[in-house]
Order: structure tokens, then C-alpha cells, then sequence
């Protein structure tokens, strides 16, 4: 009986954990720093009056107003333009696009006009902004809408590159990405935006923020090491389920940063586990899993490898619209499975 005399105090209760999907996760984070900075500002299409189009900028335009939430014409180019400028005038500019596939149209400022300037003006003009909007495959939108840009922003210097899976990746990641002095683009899945994830009270305070370049354990594990960002996290923590149901340990790792690249946390895990599988849902030539390759075959950790490593990529097609044939150019749990026994030979 913990009442009596000399006995010891009961446990304190954990901290409160609450079930949050990454839409509202997305939305807390630019309300916090829409509030905490008054340099911050949102625009995009659809993102005042209609409160976004997929709802992450829900309410912020009645609480803040035109000069903060700004509707724009359908020009992306336009309005990337406007947002690099205000970033350099000394602006803090958070840059939607609908789905990463329109900022192709923008690929110019982003690039010349944002990567570059910090180091053509020898660090003299900073550009603090953040490019944010859907990547990757959706549901059923083919070949123009499925595209995914990690590799494409991830080869340029100049940027920082983030692709958060959880809620609480988003939170933390959006926050750091609109606080940082350069250019971020942050690639979002619109098929994680109604997903919920549980969020600790520490992930919801208003200083939470999750640092740029740093990757998270999502799974211990001693046999496998599993790279992967965005939406395939989810499937690699399915498909290690499965596999410790059969004895086989993953260690699931969920990269949170695509540039730069948190390459030590990969290598420690493949030290350990001797096998390593990569995740994505792009093309495979030149894609973020040809990369992590390539630094483990560079690196220390290459010596510790007892199998080649596997990737799991996209088909190398554009995104068909069928709804069997664009299930079979994405992984699925059961292709992750079959890549983990091949790179473990069972």
C-alpha cells in the first residue's frame, strides 16, 4: 500500500501525448511563427481566403490579415519572385506552391535567384525563405502531379532540403526551416496531411523545433539498416513489423533532411548491422538512395557491409494514372520485405 509512512512516492504520470495529424501540425507551426515574428508571411495560391488548399493555412488569413496571408494569381514564377525579394529585402517569406510539381515554373528563382545569392554576394545577401507545398505521389493525379523533387533541390548547394514524415517532424521542421537565414524547400506528402501521429507536450510548445541535418531512429534494430524520408517511413516501419514476426531486427531510420545529409547516423547504424536497404518514392537514377550509397561506399562504414546494398525506388516511369499500374510504381511494404531478405540473402 503506497500510503504508508516510509513508502516510496508513486510514479509521476507520463507527459500528456495527444494524437495530431500533420495537416494541424503544419498549421500550428506557421500560426506560431506567423505570431512570434512579424517578418514572417504566407503566400500562395488559394492560401488566404479559401484557407489553403489542402487546409494547412486554415484560419490564419481572419486572424492575420491580407498583409500576412496573401492570395496569389496563378504564376508561380510571379509570386517565387516576389517572395526571394522580400526574403532578401529583409523579409522572412514561407513560399507555397500547390503540389512541388508547379515549382518547375519557379525553378529559376528558387535556384539562381535564391540557392545562389548567398554565395555570389560572398555572404552579403542572405535570402531567408522557405519553399513548402506537396511533393511526391498523390491518389489517382498521373504523371504531372507524382513527381518527387528530393533529388532534384537535393543536388543543389545553396539550399537546405527537408522532408518530414510524422506530425511531429512537420512541426519541428517547418519552425526551424522558417527561422533559418537560407533558402529551404520542405517537401511535404498530401497523403500524410490527414494522418495522424501522436505529439508529446514537449512537441507542442511554441519553442519546439527540430534541427535541419539531423536524421531520427524510428526503430532499433541489429540485423538491417532501412533509410528512408517522407511517406516510405511509414511503410518501412510496416514492413520491419513484419520481418520481426520471421526474427529479423530493422533498424528503421527516417532521414527528416535530404541537404545536408546526416550520412554519420546512417553509417553508425551500418556498423552495427553490416546490411543496408534505401527507401524512396522517386526514380531511381541519380535518386537520394544512389546517393546514401554512394557516401557508405566512399565512407568508413563500407568495410563493415557483409551484402551489396538495395534500394527501393519509384518505377522508372512517369506516374501512369491506372490506379493497379501507379500501385506498382510505388513501394509497397511487400517490396521492402522482399529487399531486406535479398540484402540478408534468406
Amino acid at each position: 500500500d503506497s500510503r504508508r509512512v516510509g513508502s516510496v512516492s508513486p510514479p509521476s504520470p507520463p507527459a500528456a501525448v495527444s494524437q495530431v495529424t500533420v495537416r494541424d501540425a503544419l498549421n500550428q507551426a506557421l500560426d506560431e511563427e506567423l505570431e512570434r515574428d512579424e517578418r514572417v508571411f504566407l503566400l500562395g495560391e488559394e492560401v488566404a481566403q479559401y484557407d489553403g488548399a489542402y487546409k494547412i493555412s486554415r484560419g490564419l488569413w481572419k486572424k492575420y490579415g491580407d498583409k500576412r496571408v496573401i492570395d496569389t494569381p496563378i504564376s508561380e514564377m510571379g509570386f517565387a519572385g516576389i517572395a526571394v525579394g522580400a526574403a532578401m529585402a529583409g523579409l522572412r517569406p514561407v513560399c507555397e506552391f500547390m503540389t512541388f510539381n508547379f515549382s518547375m515554373q519557379a525553378i529559376d528563382q528558387v535556384i539562381n535567384s535564391a540557392a545562389k545569392s548567398c554565395y555570389m554576394s560572398a555572404g552579403c545577401i542572405s535570402v531567408p525563405i522557405v519553399f513548402r507545398g506537396p511533393n511526391g505521389a498523390s491518389a489517382g493525379v498521373a504523371a504531372q502531379h507524382s513527381q518527387c523533387f528530393a533529388a532534384w533541390y537535393g543536388h543543389c548547394p545553396g539550399l537546405k532540403v527537408v522532408s518530414p514524415w510524422s506530425a511531429e517532424d512537420a512541426k519541428g521542421l517547418l519552425k526551424a526551416s522558417i527561422r533559418d537565414d537560407n533558402p529551404v524547400v520542405m517537401l511535404e506528402s498530401e497523403l500524410l496531411y490527414g494522418v495522424p501521429f501522436e505529439m508529446s507536450e514537449q512537441a507542442q510548445s511554441k519553442d519546439f523545433v527540430i534541427p535541419i541535418g539531423k536524421a531520427k531512429i524510428e526503430r532499433q534494430g541489429t540485423h538491417v539498416t532501412v533509410v528512408a524520408h517522407s511517406r516510405p517511413v511509414g511503410h518501412c516501419m510496416e514492413a520491419a513489423a513484419v520481418l520481426s514476426k520471421e526474427g529479423v531486427e530493422c533498424e528503421v531510420i527516417n532521414l527528416r533532411t535530404i541537404r545536408p545529409m546526416d550520412i554519420e547516423t546512417v553509417e553508425a547504424s551500418v556498423v552495427k548491422t553490416n546490411h543496408l536497404v534505401t527507401v524512396e518514392g522517386g526514380w531511381p537514377q541519380f535518386g537520394v538512395g544512389a546517393e546514401i550509397c554512394a557516401r557508405i561506399m566512399e565512407g568508413p562504414a563500407f568495410n563493415y557491409l557483409d551484402a551489396p546494398a538495395v534500394r527501393v525506388t519509384g518505377a522508372d516511369v512517369p506516374m501512369p494514372y491506372a490506379k493497379i499500374l501507379e500501385d506498382n510504381s510505388i513501394p509497397q511494404v511487400k517490396d521492402i520485405v522482399f529487399a531486406v531478405k535479398k540484402a540478408l540473402n534468406i
